[in-house]
């Protein structure tokens, strides 16, 4: 493993040290270490259960770890409920664009910032509709009346209206067209330009690379990947490994 990393914006990075977390009785992951930078973004990369998705759930605090530990800010914050991970400054986005569909945007937002004084609230309002104007005029429409890409901007929206220290968004790309991907890698590139750690969990290979500062590739639970994105590039087959993983049986040559 690469020492941690430390942000040229200052601040410490956030830890996952020997994170493991079980669903059912499976353990899914396997003391996954990672570190992201205030101010870079980290990508999270691997094939479908490969153990992305869980390891997002424990640094949000909607399934407990098992077994190991998150350091934000010197504490030990692994176990504790998500509205408390949140209000401690990591905002996470699940994959799907989830919003509240029956509330409007404008609510959607409101209620993302609920913590925060009327005065505040709008000031918030403003700064994250600088990134998505294309929201202004959706304002008073039902988040669910949106398209797919607009319920994506909605829902990091509503992320950064606490203006979090870290910002955890589990598949970018998840069901979006091109054209709306390729809108919102200017907007994530401006979020850590603001200071903001941002871990990607990202199964297209090409986008968690054009992004990264840093790259971690999960396979069967594991890290089998800790380092810059331009090995990555230079060597696919350490991809194609994680993505397309040999069995033992098969490395033996007695499958």
């Amino acid at each position: 493993m690469t020492q941690a990393m430390q942000s040229t914006h200052g601040g410490e990075p956030l830890k996952i040290d020997n994170l493991v977390m079980v669903r059912g009785t499976k353990a899914v992951t396997e003391a996954i270490v990672l570190r992201v930078a205030r101010g870079k973004i980290t990508a999270l990369m691997g094939a479908n259960g490969a153990g992305k998705s869980s390891t997002v759930l424990g640094i949000s605090g909607v399934i407990e770890p098992a077994f190991g530990e998150i350091w934000l800010d010197g504490r030990d914050i692994a176990g504790l409920e998500a509205d408390e991970i949140r209000r401690l400054g990591i905002a996470t986005v699940p994959e799907g664009h989830q919003v509240l569909r029956e509330l409007t945007v404008r609510d959607n937002l409101r209620v993302a910032a609920s913590d925060l004084s009327r005065g505040e609230q709008s000031t918030a309002l403003d700064r994250t509709l600088a990134l998505f104007p294309e929201l202004k005029e959706k304002l008073a429409q039902p988040a669910g009346d949106l398209s797919g890409g607009q319920q994506q901007m909605v829902a990091l929206a509503q992320a950064l209206m606490v203006t979090p220290k870290f910002l955890v968004v589990d598949e970018l790309s998840f069901g979006l067209a091109p054209t709306i991907v390729a809108r919102l890698v200017p907007v994530i590139r401006s979020i850590a330009a603001q200071g903001i750690g941002v871990l990607l969990i990202e199964q297209f290979t090409h986008l968690a690379l054009a992004l990264a500062d840093h790259v971690y590739v999960m396979s069967r639970g594991k890290v089998s990947y800790d380092g810059p994105p331009q090995k990555l590039r230079d060597d696919p087959d350490i991809l194609h490994r994680a993505y397309f993983p040999v069995s033992d049986k098969e490395a033996v040559g007695l499958a």
